[in-house]
């Protein structure tokens, strides 16, 4: 028997009840207050600092940010030439017949386009794929567009588009996966071994976050062996549940497929397979989210990847097979629909049913109301839910004049969603806490805007806890097992340095995780735990 004992801090229970003065953990499994504790057990002294239930992730893609580390940092370069000339950098230092890497921000260019011919300056002889922050929009050299067989003459795939010249060649950038797969399906693979070095970092990384689950938001069926490889070499520091793409030229016929990849998956330890994920629409940046009216600065509403009634026939059957469902929906149109699909289920005497609307960017105030007859969770990204460049830059000149109202936390909670959080790492950071403090103060780390950006969406600090914790445990079927410190819970745990409660807001970030443990076993150690009481 395996017993540690946690004190010296604030033990942050469920948010409901009062803190409690101690922890014990017996086999990973939270016990009563007053359980014996043997003369061998740990001890581990929180040092004044705080002690809750272990953070989750319930939107983040850990592969593609593993991934990012084979080739150069782009995310802070600050113009095309500096993405330049550390691509030249990565290509002297690389023989792979392909470079392909991310993320640059699409702000530094006006529109987010980019053109091959700067990407050619920096190799002219290999393909090179770039891809944005938001993982929506590809940047590619001449040579990637040659090996993909692209010209002039190349009609734009369903779902996608080839932006082009004013004498329709293509351009080199490259909007949803649909126009970018026209490259990659062409490139090489990362290798399985290459991926189990990937999802290892990046999990650690989400441990250090002090994360113990995380939703893999999107995974293809080519990605499933790299996630059993990593999962049977006990490289895997956090649980994780697969979400596997649901793609609407392929269904219904896929969906029996997606069921053969699932039980296989579910075999293997910390690894689940759950899921079923559905992109209703792209994003705002690059005019693919489907809004109800016309762009303000185009005559388009988006580009809708699911038809309303095919949507809602899809979810339905997603369900009936045992799946949960996940809905990345940004524009108004698309959570409609969104919502439209939870609506279509509602009646589903299927135990556990779980239905998530990642994302919520724009919701019509209309739909608010729905919400309250719906056992739906909300899973925002907190982080951006302020006025940073994106938003400056890219999205409000998008949405014009009476559609600013955004990421809508505040509002989703009081007419009766359930909110959790994710990151959607590697689009921004894994970081929960700066997460939690935007959600708090709808400010950035600088305190921009001064008094918060909409500041009637900010949530208390104990709602913004609770989405990145039992919220999320709700999203996954969890709720009965994990998300609080009760006794019975599995004892997934997350220790600050400090009562993030007892400092202003604004601090929230500050805080340094200093140990996580998933089902009582450290995965993260800022600090040696102490051996005495």
């Amino acid at each position: 028997m395996t017993v540690v004992v946690f004190h010296g801090g604030a033990i942050r229970i469920d948010g409901v009840g009062p803190d409690a003065d101690r922890l014990v953990v017996v086999d990973g499994i939270v016990a009563a207050a007053d359980h014996p504790v043997p003369a061998d057990a740990e001890i581990v002294d929180l040092a004044g600092g705080m002690l809750l239930p272990a953070f989750r992730d319930g939107h983040a893609h850990p592969l593609l940010a593993g991934r990012e580390t084979s080739g150069p940092a782009l995310r802070d370069a600050a113009s095309v030439d500096e993405i330049v000339a550390r691509v030249r950098d990565w290509a002297v230092a690389s023989d792979e017949p392909w470079l392909i890497g991310g993320s640059y921000d699409a702000t530094i260019v006006d529109g987010g386009v980019f053109d091959a011919r700067w990407l050619d300056e920096a190799v002219a002889d290999r393909p090179v794929v770039l891809h944005a922050w938001d993982y929506h929009t590809a940047w590619v050299n001449t040579a990637a567009l040659e090996a993909a067989g692209l010209d002039a003459d190349t009609p734009d795939p369903a779902l996608g588009r080839i932006l082009r010249r004013p004498d329709g060649s293509p351009r080199g950038t490259l909007v949803e996966r649909p126009a970018i797969d026209l490259v990659l399906n062409r490139a090489p693979r990362s290798s399985v071994a290459a991926d189990v070095e990937a999802l290892a970092w990046a999990t650690d990384r989400l441990a250090a976050e002090g994360i113990s689950w995380v939703q893999e938001a999107w995974t293809e069926e080519h990605d499933v062996p790299s996630w059993i490889a990593a999962a049977r070499a006990g490289r895997l520091a956090v649980d994780v549940d697969l979400a596997l793409r649901a793609d609407p030229t392929l269904w219904p016929e896929q969906l029996p497929h997606l069921r053969r990849i699932a039980r296989a998956v579910n075999l293997e330890p910390g690894l689940t397979c759950r899921t079923v994920k559905f992109f209703v629409d792209g994003i705002l940046e690059n005019r693919t989210a489907h809004l109800l009216e016309c762009y303000h600065d185009a005559q388009t509403r988006g580009l809708p990847n699911w038809q309303p009634d095919q949507l809602v026939d899809a979810v339905a059957a997603c369900d009936a097979a045992g799946f949960d469902v996940h809905l990345h929906a940004i524009g108004d149109a698309a959570v409609r629909a969104a919502i439209d699909a939870a609506e279509g289920i509602r009646e589903s005497l299927r135990a556990g049913r779980r239905l998530t609307i990642a994302h919520a960017q724009v919701i019509d105030p209309a739909d608010l109301p729905r919400l309250a007859e719906l056992d739906v969770t909300f899973c925002f990204q907190p982080q951006w839910a302020t006025t940073d460049a994106v938003m400056t830059d890219l999205t409000l000149p998008r949405l014009g004049p009476g559609r600013e109202r955004q990421y809508r936390m505040h509002s989703a909670q009081k007419a009766g969603a359930r909110l959790s959080f994710g990151s959607d790492w590697p689009v921004t950071s894994p970081e929960v806490l700066a997460g939690i403090r935007t959600a708090v103060t709808r400010q950035d780390a600088d305190g921009v805007p001064s008094g918060g950006w909409q500041p009637d969406e900010r949530l208390t600090l104990d709602e913004a806890l609770d989405a990145a914790t039992l919220g999320v445990a709700h999203q996954a079927g969890d709720q009965d097992d994990r998300g609080t410190l009760r006794p019975g819970m599995v004892a997934d745990l997350v220790w600050l340095d400090r009562d993030i409660r007892r400092a202003p807001a604004s601090r929230i970030g500050d805080a340094r995780v200093l140990g996580t443990w998933r089902r009582g076993i450290r995965t993260f150690s800022a600090v040696p735990a102490t051996a005495v009481l």
